[in-house]
């Protein structure tokens, strides 16, 4: 921002001077008449001199200058109010200009703009002169212009998973020429700050925070002036997005071969034990055919088994599921514990269904009486 104004320059500078002539403004009345008596033949008498002496009076009486002082003033640049003992006397000019005054102590006062005034005392005499010639050279004030307020952001991702790093970055329109300084402060409490810590950037580990949902990081940033203004915040926040619950796979409890139907009960029994004590989980019983078994020898087995523990060991019927897994070597269980939500456990045969060879070993279905 630039201010300019005029102000005076220094009596003792060239581009602003003030100088003194003395003069006798009678000099030129005295020259006149030396020149008259001169011309005038000697012996003239008393004519003569009267001669002289009118004449003396008449150029005393035009000038008036034996009885006042003069001051010759002039500016450079023109136009500015003048003030004689506090009354305005017209203006000045760049060309010389004549301010007669009676003599004694006189207040000479020049006013310029932006309230700058040029004032002196000035001791007139009776026909001498005061010359007064004032230059004036513009003085350039710079202000300088604070940075501040400035504005400052700071970014971040939308969203990230639980467990991912989150980068806060900032940016801050300052056009100053101190260095900035950056605090940062992450929430909830939870959160940490892995890094860049006192710099525009910072990364923050979201791990565990997806119960909270977001994470908010704030900045605030300072030049270190003191300025009120020049001391800024801002913040951004990232949704933190809470990982799937854990998939609890099926736990398989026991896997026997069907020998008999005794050996088959103390092993149902324990899965009986087993969902008493899980009381969301629910039962699989898998049961395969042997190579040599006969037809339907897996689904006698398999509906044989939830039978006795429903109807013997209380166990609801509809937490317990029943499934053909196909054939192995021998007739064989599998039995399985699955908590809610898990994935149903698969049937692995290793016999296919093109090499089984039907026969009369193995369990059979009764036969109905009739």
């Amino acid at each position: 921002m630039m201010n300019t104004q005029y102000t005076p320059a220094s009596p003792a500078r060239s581009s602003a001077r003030s100088f003194l002539c003395l003069a006798l403004v009678a000099v030129f009345a005295l020259f006149s008449a030396q020149t008259s008596s001169a011309q005038t033949p000697s012996g003239g008498g008393r004519e003569a001199q009267q001669q002289q002496t009118t004449a003396r009076r008449n150029e005393k009486r035009r000038k008036g200058t034996a009885e006042y002082g003069r001051i010759e003033l002039s500016t450079n640049p023109a136009g500015y109010p003048v003030l004689i003992d506090g009354k305005p006397s017209g203006e000045t000019t760049a060309t010389v200009r004549y301010i007669d005054l009676a003599p004694g102590t006189h207040n000479v006062e020049i006013q310029f703009p932006n309230g700058v005034r040029w004032v002196r005392d000035f001791n007139i005499v009776a026909g001498k002169k005061n010359c007064i010639a004032l230059n004036f050279k513009p003085r350039t004030i710079t202000i300088e212009r604070s940075p501040c307020p400035y504005t400052v952001q700071v970014s971040a991702p939308a969203s990230v998973n639980d467990g991912d790093v989150v980068t806060f970055s900032s940016n801050a329109s300052y056009n100053g020429t101190a260095g900035l300084n950056y605090t940062w402060t992450v929430s909830p409490d939870s959160a940490r700050i892995m890094s860049g810590q006192g710099t525009p950037t910072i990364t923050v580990d979201s791990t565990g925070l997806g119960r909270q949902q977001r994470v908010t990081a704030v900045l605030t940033v300072d030049d270190g002036s003191g300025d009120r203004n020049c001391r800024q915040s801002a913040q951004a926040s990232t949704a933190v997005i809470p990982p799937p619950p854990a998939v609890v796979p099926p736990r398989k409890f026991d896997e026997f071969p069907s020998i008999s139907f005794d050996d088959d009960k103390a092993r149902l029994d324990n899965l009986a034990i087993e969902l008493q004590n899980n009381p969301g989980a629910r039962g699989y019983i898998l049961v395969y055919g042997g190579r040599t078994s006969r037809a339907g020898s897996a689904e006698f087995l398999g509906n044989r088994a939830r039978n006795y523990l429903a109807s013997v060991r209380g166990v609801d019927a509809s937490r317990l599921v029943v499934v053909n897994g196909g054939y192995r070597e021998r007739n064989t269980y599998e039995l399985w514990l699955v908590p809610q939500g898990a994935q149903a456990p698969q049937p692995t045969p290793t016999v296919a269904p093109s090499d089984v060879r039907p026969g009369r070993d193995g369990a059979r279905p009764r036969s109905r009486r009739r």
